[in-house]
């Protein structure tokens, strides 16, 4: 994890971009500073939607098109899963993911990078490999208190139509 703050990091990413020829606009930089700020991995409709009331002129191209920008200059991770829209990270430093099957929320974990995985890839195929992406997948707390109640109700409602009869 980063220990910088997020003024630090966005000097970080002007610089970033100075160096490649790329000048920091301002819907740029609220693009960037969203997904420094949020832990949510938004995908570029919810950027653009969070980010519409500030800038009622950017479009959603816009959005990508920073997104893609942004991505080519290492500042932020396109995660893709499946046919489902790419959801983009903020945080570069090396962590994991845990995704709900159910509500497709997706979460950060910290975990020591699991670097042997890459060397055993390796030596086993004779790729030479560049990185790895660990995916987990479960039910998170808010769908499992959902799932937990929808089950109460179920047997309060099963145990009324029952005592009916």
């Amino acid at each position: 994890m980063t220990d910088l703050t997020l003024e630090e990091r966005l000097e970080e990413a002007v610089k970033t971009l100075k160096v490649r020829g790329v000048r920091m606009t301002p819907q740029r930089y609220a693009i960037l500073s969203y997904l420094l700020e949020t832990r949510s991995h938004p995908t570029a409709d919810e950027i653009y939607k969070a980010l519409a009331d500030r800038f009622p002129s950017m479009s959603v191209a816009t959005v990508y098109n920073n997104l893609k920008l942004l991505k080519e200059a290492g500042l932020v991770r396109e995660l893709t899963f499946g046919d489902q829209a790419s959801r983009f990270d903020g945080q570069m430093h090396d962590h994991y993911h845990v995704t709900c099957i159910v509500c497709g929320r997706i979460d950060d974990f910290e975990y020591p990078p699991m670097r042997f995985i890459e060397k055993e890839a390796e030596r086993l195929t004779g790729y030479a490999t560049a990185e790895h992406r660990m995916e987990v997948y479960g039910i998170c707390p808010a769908c499992r208190k959902a799932q937990e109640e929808a089950k109460q109700m179920a047997m309060v409602t099963a145990k009324a139509a029952g005592n009916e009869h």
